[in-house]
């Protein structure tokens, strides 16, 4: 590889053969979407997201149900905490509507898109993506869980109207 000067001054990393280098994209190339990759105990939440089921975390000893993900029940003090399954019901809490994307890959959904704070019948809240009309954002208004699994280790978590179909 070799290194030259562009007009600005900055340096650009050429590949001697005059190929683009691996990773380059062009304008036209559609961004791909950020997948993270959790640790910790949100690595459990977003494992079981991965394998298509909404899982929330839960004490053992006083049945309390946490979110996020944590070591230690901040009700009882007790690490007795395990993942159960979720009925994926719950109603807004709130929302918020992003007109500039911090990463482009989710302007391909269409701006502006909105993101739902939603209350689970578990008395949790979560925060997901919005699959649903924005016609259909009310304070209190019912809603289900949706999941798009993204390899074994995340998935994404949406919301949409509960009586809508996806």
């Amino acid at each position: 590889m070799a290194a030259s000067r562009s007009l600005a001054g900055a340096t650009e990393i050429q590949q001697e053969s005059g190929e683009p280098n691996p990773g380059d994209e062009t304008m036209s190339d559609a961004p791909a979407k950020y997948i993270p990759d959790p640790d910790g105990r949100n690595a459990d939440f977003y494992r079981h997201l991965a394998a298509g089921v909404l899982h929330l975390q839960a004490c053992d000893d006083c049945a309390r149900v946490l979110h996020p993900p944590r070591f230690l029940c901040p009700g009882c003090g007790s690490d007795a905490l395990v993942f159960q399954p979720s009925a994926g019901k719950g109603r807004i809490f709130s929302w918020t509507l992003t007109h500039r994307p911090v990463d482009p890959a989710w302007a391909a959904e269409g701006l502006p898109y909105a993101t739902v704070i939603v209350e689970m019948e578990e008395g949790v809240r979560l925060v997901a993506g919005w699959r649903g009309s924005r016609d259909a954002l009310r304070l209190d208004a019912p809603v289900r869980a949706e999941i798009e699994p993204a390899g074994d280790a995340f998935g994404f978590l949406y919301f949409r109207p509960a009586g809508e179909e996806g």
